[in-house]
């Protein structure tokens, strides 16, 4: 079986197009050669003509090959709306030397939406930190994911802006906008206004009220960030959203940073479980795979 692409492997690469459908072929092919079956993964640009319809827009060259009747399927027959949040907010762009955590989720946003489009569903992007950046509007067409992933590609060239992540206010506004029941995929640290976490609960628990399905990855270095591995020595501690510092040794701090990211991490879990949300954790150091193959979970409950 084919390596899966990791971070490392794709610092060098610059298109994006070429970049997401890599992912999105080697996954599938990985996903044929796996235990893991039952998952519609073989994708078509028809259905199956049913008695009674229309006969406008029957595929004709495809009857001469079969001796079946199958019907062209157009935007509007799409099977799934969805609306993919990426945060890009400074905490992101962390490690700084290769932006990590914004690659990761960069091109885990571009797989899914060439995964989305392969399978006949529409998507739409929203960038965010403290405020809505970019939001395109969702569609399945091929040069709708062109753009999206113009737009991604144009993100990793960006530097980052002081502001401090505000996952609940963007949540809240995508609720009241989306008109209609779709899957929202969240890719984000969730991290920034930790007082506030009651209010990240409340904007999750507004997008269920509105019947929306909701996945939300969980997107951290583990290494440094949950665990706190750091050689022991003198650093200066730099927080990249509000650029206060802290000069320590790692041993004067790690027990009680891991506690509290544990229990953080913990109540997020918690929460999404009553809410019934799928909350995914991501280490930005492992194969993109494990992203795509929750994203397939997720459908096939939604369908």
């Amino acid at each position: 079986m084919k390596k899966p692409l990791t971070l490392a492997d794709v610092q060098k690469f610059e298109n994006m197009e070429f970049l997401a459908k890599q992912l999105v072929e080697g996954f599938i092919t990985g996903l044929h050669q796996s235990p893991y079956h039952g998952f519609s993964v073989e994708f078509s640009e028809h259905r199956l003509y049913n008695s009674g319809e229309s006969t406008r827009h029957i595929d004709w060259k495809v009857y001469a090959r079969t001796d079946k009747l199958f019907i062209k399927r157009f935007e509007e027959e799409t099977n799934l709306r969805c609306h993919i949040l990426l945060d890009v907010s400074p905490s992101m762009y962390y490690p700084v030397e290769n932006r990590g955590k914004l690659t990761f989720s960069v091109l885990c946003a571009a797989a899914l939406a060439t995964l989305l489009r392969k399978q006949r569903d529409a998507v739409g992007l929203v960038t965010f930190a403290d405020s809505i950046r970019q939001q395109t509007p969702v569609r399945s067409t091929a040069s709708h994911l062109h753009t999206l992933l113009l737009l991604l590609q144009k993100q990793l060239e960006e530097a980052p802006t002081r502001a401090q992540t505000d996952v609940a206010s963007v949540i809240h506004q995508i609720a009241q906008q989306i008109p209609k029941r779709s899957l929202v995929v969240i890719l984000s640290d969730m991290l920034g206004q930790h007082e506030n976490s009651d209010a990240i609960f409340a904007a999750l628990q507004h997008l269920k009220h509105q019947k929306h399905e909701v996945l939300i990855f969980h997107v951290m270095d583990r290494r440094t960030e949950e665990d706190f591995d750091f050689t022991e020595r003198p650093y200066v501690f730099v927080d990249v959203e509000t650029g206060q510092e802290l000069k320590l040794q790692p041993s004067q701090v790690k027990e009680h940073y891991r506690s509290a990211v544990a229990n953080y991490k913990r109540e997020l879990e918690l929460k999404c479980g009553q809410y019934k949300i799928d909350f995914v954790p991501v280490d930005i150091s492992e194969p993109f795979d494990k992203v795509l193959y929750s994203y397939l979970v997720k459908r096939a409950k939604v369908r």
